[in-house]
C-alpha cells in the first residue's frame, strides 16, 4: 500500500466586512438639521404674524364691532405683534360705521407687514440655502459609502489573489518510496522420526 501525497489545505475567501453606514460629516449634518428646524419654526411664526396683521388691518379698515369675541381676540393678537411698531405712524380715519365705530387705515400695521415680509423672505432664502447644503451632504455621503464598498471589494480581491498565489507556489510533497518486497520463507520441514531398533 503506497502513501498518497496530502493535498494542500483549501483556501477560503475572506468574509466581506460589513458596510459602514456612517456619514462623512456627522457634526455638520447635525448642525444643519438643527438650523433647518429653527428656520422652519421661525418661518411658521412669521407667517402666523403676517396673517394676524392682515386680519387686524382689514378689521380696522372695515370698522369691525369691537364687542365681538372674534374681533377682541384678533385685536389682542394684533397688539402683541405690533409692540415693536406701535406709534410709528398716526392712523388715518376714513369715516365711521353705522355703529359709530371708526374705520381707520392703520399705517403702522402696513409698515409692520412690510418689515415682517422682508424678514420672511430672508428666512425662506436661508431655508433654501440650508436645504441645498443638506442635499449636497447627502450626495457626498452616498459617494463616500460607494467608495468604501469599492475599497473593501478591492481589498477582498487582493487577499484572494494572494492566497491563490501562495497555494500555487507551495511545493508538492514527494511521492513515498515503494515498500521493499518481503523475503521468501522456507517451507516447513516435517519432524524427523528415529529409525526402528534392530
Amino acid at each position: 500500500m503506497t502513501n498518497q501525497p496530502t493535498p494542500p489545505p483549501a483556501t477560503t475567501a475572506p468574509a466581506p466586512e460589513p458596510i459602514d453606514d456612517s456619514t462623512q460629516h456627522p457634526m455638520r449634518r447635525a448642525m444643519l438639521w438643527i438650523a433647518r428646524a429653527i428656520t422652519w419654526l421661525l418661518n411658521a411664526y412669521i407667517l402666523i404674524v403676517e396673517i394676524i396683521l392682515l386680519l387686524g388691518f382689514l378689521l380696522l379698515l372695515g370698522g369691525a364691532n369691537p364687542s365681538s369675541s372674534f374681533v377682541q381676540w384678533a385685536y389682542r393678537n394684533l397688539d402683541r405683534a405690533m409692540k415693536p411698531f406701535r406709534g410709528i405712524f398716526e392712523p388715518i380715519e376714513i369715516g365711521t360705521t353705522s355703529g359709530d365705530v371708526p374705520a381707520v387705515v392703520e399705517t403702522s400695521v402696513l409698515f409692520a407687514m412690510i418689515v415682517y415680509g422682508i424678514v420672511l423672505i430672508v428666512v425662506q432664502a436661508l431655508m433654501q440655502w440650508l436645504n441645498s447644503r443638506v442635499t449636497r451632504l447627502d450626495r457626498e455621503d452616498e459617494e463616500y459609502q460607494r467608495q468604501q464598498v469599492a475599497d473593501r471589494r478591492m481589498a477582498a480581491m487582493r487577499q484572494q489573489s494572494a492566497a491563490y498565489a501562495n497555494t500555487a507556489t507551495q511545493p508538492a510533497a514527494p511521492p513515498a518510496a515503494p515498500a521493499a518486497p518481503a523475503a521468501p520463507t522456507a517451507p516447513a520441514q516435517p519432524p524427523s522420526t528415529p529409525p526402528p531398533p534392530a
